[in-house]
């Protein structure tokens, strides 16, 4: 018989903390009724470029078009090369592609699950031959730590590259007394509910240092606007952030501080109940995860058996992700930086991740950690997946 199954994502144990702020936050919309751009959205954006330090923070609709804007704001083209992870979810490359350019996809560092300069410099060597302009770099802060900058930033330099983070797990998280928000050229960010600052549906936003820059993707989210409202005076979207999820970020962002400091308190406490039998994560020094996802690997062990055996104990997991996107359908024929990536097709097979949240309590944490110890030593390889 199955155990009492706990959340994967406990988003109400939040919201019952904030629920009356929240009530609040969304009954003063209400009141002043400016549904669109309303006060909210630019409170929003100072709060977050103060605890980030950028320059500029730029709310928007969703983490997907942020990375759109912040391509559109760069003049993105067909015939330009932009290098990403494949190790990542398909929004990091599914805009390149969307902007008729050519997303090269980069393999990821074992440790870090980040993406591997190495290959990244070899995806450009790979994009100069094929007579490809390379012209910027879309690093991923995957699972809430950030990627190694100290490695990539040389590169992107000496190849006259920008760099744009895909902060959309990692924002909030610290590099060597950088906030992820403030790295890169631009960054840009998901406030999708499940993400570590989430609302409660779709929004993103995007960061910028260069004034003139942070003018023109202000235009681009507001369907090209110019001096006059009907003069357009070049191609954007509607990709403006709703009041109401304004207002509840804002509630939400004065939590942020202390529930990273809680997730890190989970992740070290599952590290230390499980580093002897599983693959544990690895934070790299002078850094601070914003814990996203809490991944592991058991490696000879059977994933799906695993799985299905924590299942029976109402431990629930997710795989991030079973499929990298250079082996995915609609992404398969885009180039792979030396012809293939190793470390994701690896990775891919042996990763699933436990549950993470700022409000998992010391007792559920024990019973996980439990679970997982019973379970994967009783595991052994499928003939199947040898």
């Amino acid at each position: 018989m199955s155990e009492q199954p706990i959340p994967f994502i406990d988003l109400a144990a939040q919201q019952a903390v904030i629920r009356p702020k929240i009530d609040a936050a969304i009954a003063r919309v209400l009141d002043h009724g400016q549904y669109i751009m309303g006060p909210e959205v630019a409170e929003l954006e100072k709060q977050l470029a103060e605890f980030c330090g950028a320059t500029h923070a730029i709310a928007c609709s969703n983490g997907t078009d942020a990375l759109a804007l912040g391509l559109m704001a760069k003049d993105v083209r067909p015939g330009d090369a932009i290098f990403c992870p494949s190790f990542t979810f398909a929004a990091t490359g599914e805009v390149v592609a969307w902007l008729g350019a050519t997303p090269y996809f980069v393999d990821i560092l074992e440790d870090t699950y980040n993406m591997d300069p190495e290959s990244l410099s070899q995806a450009i060597l790979d994009a100069k031959a094929a007579g490809h302009r390379p012209v910027g770099i879309i690093p991923v802060d995957l699972f809430g730590q950030a990627a190694d900058y100290d490695r990539i930033e040389p590169i992107a330099e000496e190849n006259a590259l920008w760099i744009m983070c895909d902060t959309a797990q990692g924002f909030g998280a610290t590099y060597k007394g950088r906030v992820t928000g403030s790295i890169g050229h631009i960054a840009t960010t998901s406030f999708f509910p499940a993400k570590p600052l989430g609302g409660y549906g779709d929004g993103g936003a995007i960061f910028v240092g260069d004034d003139e820059l942070a003018k023109i993707i202000r235009s681009l989210v507001n369907h090209g606007y110019g001096s006059e409202r009907y003069d357009n005076v070049r191609i954007g979207m509607n990709g403006r952030l709703d009041s109401i999820q304004a207002a509840i970020l804002i509630e939400k962002l004065a939590l942020f501080p202390s529930e990273i400091e809680a997730r890190d308190r989970v992740a070290k406490r599952y590290s230390d109940g499980l580093s002897d039998v599983v693959v544990t994560p690895i934070v790299m020094e002078d850094t601070r995860s914003t814990w996203a996802q809490y991944t592991i690997r058991a490696p000879g062990r059977d994933r799906s058996s695993i799985l299905d055996a924590l299942k029976a104990k109402g431990i629930p997991t997710a795989i991030y992700y079973p499929k990298p996107m250079h082996v995915q359908t609609a992404y398969q024929h885009y180039p792979k930086a030396g012809g293939a990536l190793p470390v994701c097709d690896r990775l891919a097979a042996e990763v699933f991740s436990l549950p993470m949240h700022a409000y998992l309590d010391e007792a559920t944490q024990d019973r996980i950690i439990d679970a997982v110890r019973t379970v994967v030593p009783t595991i052994v390889k499928s003939a199947a997946a040898r």
